[in-house]
């Protein structure tokens, strides 16, 4: 049987940070009260001349990097992103174009939060069934860009970034199962109301912004992220004391915390980094698992319980050994 693995992770964040007491001079709230409710303390915000592709191919090439390979091995890309760079062409032609190497399928997935996680359930299904032996997945975001910065309710929680992993064909197993949900009656609770086909005069002048109910999004997200847990764990005939880390979507640490507690997983087993980078969307998962890779929390032979939820409302999950 023919398994995907990670062999390379990378990571991106932009140079300029946004604290919450920069926040705090700019909206009524203190840093005190961001930290207390989020667990944020700082956001990376893209440089005005720097898009998402740019972010990608960062994360990208640190990845391929630490897979130890060349970049025509690549025969697939799958890229995660709310905040494509064009209308089309897709953001990963885009990478693909920087990477130098066209000919392979190339093409974006667009799942909001859980974009990750869909596009690496993708990727997997390739490299399984042979239709590719190594492939680039990324998870890049400008989110920064469809925020409005005076709306405190959202302007706090989020933040520009990309991370990638790069997976390739092998004997053993890799990714054990990946877990894709989606329930589009809860569309309107966490949404940009416009787009190409609708509502285009507010794109043009400037009013495509993030709406959220944070209450509603907040007992979904708990709810769906915990049985998810469950859902994956028994699809591979696993205990929870089985899984040595999971790495969950960073939006807030209570969203965090809470699916921890409801899931019985040890704080000591979750890896957070919402603090230094808040909410990236479809670069939170990637940029987490990157950083325990590197600070060497995640080993080779760890199991890693991946997973995330984001608007639609979408959820995914992923099992993998490392």
């Amino acid at each position: 049987m023919t398994y995907a693995r990670i062999t390379g992770t990378g990571g991106y964040l932009p140079d300029k940070v946004v604290t919450n007491k920069d926040l705090e001079a700019a909206l009524d709230t203190t840093e005190e009260w961001i930290e207390s409710r989020t667990g944020i303390r700082e956001r990376r915000i893209a440089a005005d001349d720097e898009f998402t592709v740019d972010l990608a191919e960062r994360a990208a090439l640190q990845a391929i990097d630490a897979a130890g390979i060349e970049r025509r091995a690549i025969d697939l890309i799958v890229l995660a992103t709310t905040t494509a760079d064009q209308v089309f062409p897709a953001t990963a032609c885009l990478l693909q174009q920087r990477l130098g190497n066209g000919g392979y399928p190339a093409f974006d997935v667009q799942a909001v939060c859980a974009g990750f996680l869909f596009a690496l359930g993708v990727a997997d299904k390739f490299v399984r069934t042979g239709a590719s032996q190594c492939a680039l997945v990324v998870g890049a975001e400008t989110f920064s860009r469809i925020i409005d910065w005076s709306d405190r309710r959202t302007c706090v929680l989020f933040g520009d970034g990309a991370g990638a992993v790069v997976l390739q064909a092998g004997d053993a197993p890799g990714v054990m199962s990946t877990h894709l949900r989606s329930d589009g009656q809860y569309k309107d609770l966490l949404q940009v109301p416009v787009g190409v086909s609708r509502n285009f005069s507010k794109v043009r002048d400037g009013g495509a912004f993030t709406t959220m109910q944070g209450g509603e999004v907040f007992r979904w997200a708990v709810t769906a992220m915990s049985d998810i847990i469950d859902e994956t764990v028994a699809a591979n005939d696993l205990s929870k004391d089985d899984i040595d880390w999971l790495i969950p979507h960073q939006a807030n640490i209570r969203i965090i915390n809470a699916v921890g507690a409801r899931a019985k997983i040890p704080r000591d087993k979750v890896v957070v980094t919402v603090g230094e980078h808040g909410n990236t969307s479809a670069a939170s998962v990637p940029l987490a698992l990157d950083q325990a890779v590197r600070d060497g929390r995640v080993r080779p032979g760890h199991r890693v319980l991946l997973e995330g939820f984001g608007g639609g409302f979408t959820w995914g999950s992923a099992l993998i050994t490392m």
